[in-house]
């Protein structure tokens, strides 16, 4: 494999990570404008929320069968558009029904596109010898920058959701079909085995990824308090203003991005279970000041703790799935991809239902404690072996930029 292809398929799957935090941000920071224009009930909204994690779980399963059949740059091909087309499809429609159908084929899309490239994304680190994980991650934090920047336009601006989706889409889309035409499996012959062998699934051990899978679960538990509950959290138990308790997500997705931007230069020099222990401590110190913090600007630096401790757990967790099972490591990926949204479905509920029984701050000990809970399982993110760069390169790999 050449050197300029293997650029050139890391550079599309930049890309490719980049549109999909921009279309999962102006979908997500437009909940309230998307039951406005639906009139959907705040008892029916848990339901349609739900819906989209849980088919996206069904996505990730389908594409692990698809791929014993065909490259996972196929199936990122065509789920890319489903994705963005859904999105168009969301701010387009006015009934009920037609909500329900989009974000129906947006969750099966977002489950087998967040599979595939994540697949794509352990098999090009697999080819360059270093960690290059953290870096696509990167690119979708920036996404979800950019995409959260274009919400908050739209609703400053009253716009309709389908004017606001609209240019995005329209730059997007061909933008994807054409960086698709690179997408590149990093992988050799001898690294992967024969297309529908069963063998492979079987090798795959359930037992043995149960800590990665229990990790994942853990840090969208962790994402999603964040998310879901961040600004609440401010205003409601810290006292802050409504304007400033817009301030945590975004701050937590800025630092999210910088964490990532530097994070494989950590692993290449330390090794991943290194910066693992180091990102769950952070995020568990970041979770401890928050719900201690006797102010909003404590809260806010709590916050900032989480995001540089969370960036790198998911990334190099998808990365540990890849060198735990190199003949099978798309099988591996999209069993793994699945406790995303596990953890998605349980951490909002879990803080909200913990909150109301008995406090906010009491709620934020939780994760704090799931997180912490990664430091036991560390050692599943690879030997000493399996450390990459700095002093730790493994043998005939080739720097490709």
């Amino acid at each position: 494999m050449t050197d300029a292809r293997l650029r050139h398929g890391r550079a599309s799957l930049v890309l490719s990570f980049l549109v999909q935090g921009v279309a999962f941000a102006l979908l997500v920071t437009r909940i309230p404008a998307i039951q406005d224009r639906y009139g959907i009930s705040d008892g029916l909204l848990p339901a349609f929320l739900a819906a989209v994690p849980i088919l996206a779980g069904v996505g990730s399963v389908v594409t692990e069968k698809v791929v014993a059949r065909v490259r996972p740059g196929v199936v990122l091909r065509w789920t890319q558009p489903v994705v963005l087309l859904s999105l168009l499809a969301v701010g387009a429609g006015g009934e009920l029904w037609q909500v329900a159908v989009a974000l129906g084929a947006f969750g099966l899309a977002v489950g087998a596109l967040d599979a595939s490239m994540n697949m794509l994304g352990v098999s090009l680190q697999r080819a360059y010898g270093r960690s290059i994980m953290l870096g696509f991650h990167a690119a979708y934090s920036l996404g979800g920058i950019a995409g959260a920047t274009m919400a908050w336009a739209g609703a400053h601006w009253d716009l309709s959701l389908l004017v606001s989706y609209l240019p995005a889409v329209v730059v997007l889309l061909p933008a994807a079909l054409v960086g698709s035409r690179w997408y590149t499996d990093g992988r050799t012959q001898d690294t992967v085995a024969p297309a529908g062998e069963k063998g492979t699934r079987a090798a795959v051990s359930f037992k043995l990824m149960m800590p990665l899978c229990l990790v994942m679960c853990f840090a969208y538990i962790g994402d999603s308090t964040v998310s879901n509950w961040s600004a609440k959290y401010l205003q409601d138990v810290l006292g802050s203003s409504e304007q400033m308790s817009t301030l945590p997500y975004n701050v937590y997705m800025v630092t999210t991005l910088l964490g990532r931007a530097v994070g494989d230069i950590g692993v290449r020099r330390f090794g991943a279970v290194t910066v693992v222990r180091c990102g769950s401590v952070l995020a568990a110190v970041g979770f401890a000041v928050v719900a201690v913090a006797p102010g909003a600007w404590t809260g806010l630096f709590g916050f900032t703790l989480l995001g540089l401790g969370l960036c790198v757990i998911v990334p190099q967790t998808f990365a540990a799935a890849g060198r735990m099972f190199p003949g099978a490591s798309d099988v591996a990926v999209a069993r793994l991809n699945i406790f995303n949204y596990v953890g998605f479905l349980v951490g909002s509920p879990l803080v909200g239902a913990l909150g109301d029984v008995w406090s906010y701050r009491g709620a934020m000990l939780v994760p704090m404690v799931l997180v912490l809970a990664t430091l036991v399982y560390a050692r599943s993110f690879g030997p000493e072996p399996a450390r990459y760069g700095g002093g730790h390169e493994r043998p005939r790999t080739v720097d490709v930029g």
